[in-house]
């Protein structure tokens, strides 16, 4: 069994991961496939933070379309976060007994704690899975900034952005076939290029903290395990 030098990491999930690649909102199976991967995780002794998204069912991205403010939209995706960590929590405690709290930036006492950061590390020192939803809580910003933050606020040691895709690369690999995959970037390397890893708040807040984000495919059994026992299979960007 290879040893993981991190003790405590932060797992980004994208909406558009925990859902189908057919239907509106969450797949159940998928939800079972990332339930099962931080099982892994808690089982190999490393402390679990998990920042979700709201893809699945709405982007903030999406207010032209319906003719609203951009603000009320990302109000409304921070509301589809907190749907996902619901969902992803009842799995967690359920079917794998896993002591954990859903964390929001919004306030909302009836289903979940709101983010205070001294609770939020005393649950991970006590092998408890914390899923922050609701984003920053604040309009215009994305969830990856909202995992940059938390990361940084309670002491993470690496970002472990899940995508489908299997680390980062100079083209879409979907649309071209010669595109070049990087095995390592610098943060200024990602910001300069224009590479849509995360967006540059992200990056930028990252990188004052020399918070290494490892970016790989996350569409299979054991596969976050298995990024952090060979960074290769991915993308580190340090």
């Amino acid at each position: 069994m290879t040893k993981i030098k991190y003790k405590r990491v932060l797992l980004k999930l994208s909406g558009e991961l925990l859902g189908s690649t057919t239907k509106f909102g969450l797949d159940k199976s998928q939800i079972e496939l990332f339930a099962g991967e931080i099982s892994t995780l808690q089982s190999r002794g490393i402390q679990t933070a998990v920042v979700i998204g709201g893809g699945n069912f709405f982007r903030g991205a999406q207010a032209s379309e319906f003719g609203m403010e951009r603000s009320a939209a990302d109000y409304m995706g921070m509301l589809a976060t907190c749907i996902n960590g619901l969902a992803l929590q009842a799995v967690l405690e359920n079917r794998y007994k896993i002591h954990t709290r859903v964390m929001t930036s919004i306030h909302m006492p009836e289903l979940a704690e709101h983010y205070i950061r001294r609770k939020a590390v005393k649950h991970l020192t006590k092998n408890r899975v914390v899923i922050f939803a609701g984003g920053t809580g604040n309009p215009l910003f994305t969830t990856d900034t909202a995992a940059a933050l938390r990361a940084r606020e309670v002491g993470c040691e690496v970002i472990l952005k899940a995508t489908k895709v299997d680390g980062i690369y100079d083209l879409d690999p979907k649309k071209h076939k010669n595109a070049k995959r990087f095995d390592k970037l610098d943060y200024l390397q990602v910001i300069s290029k224009k590479l849509q890893v995360m967006d540059a708040t992200a990056i930028t807040m990252c990188m004052e903290s020399s918070l290494p984000i490892l970016v790989f495919k996350a569409d299979y059994p054991e596969s976050v395990i298995g990024a952090l026992e060979n960074p290769k299979l991915g993308t580190i960007v340090s």
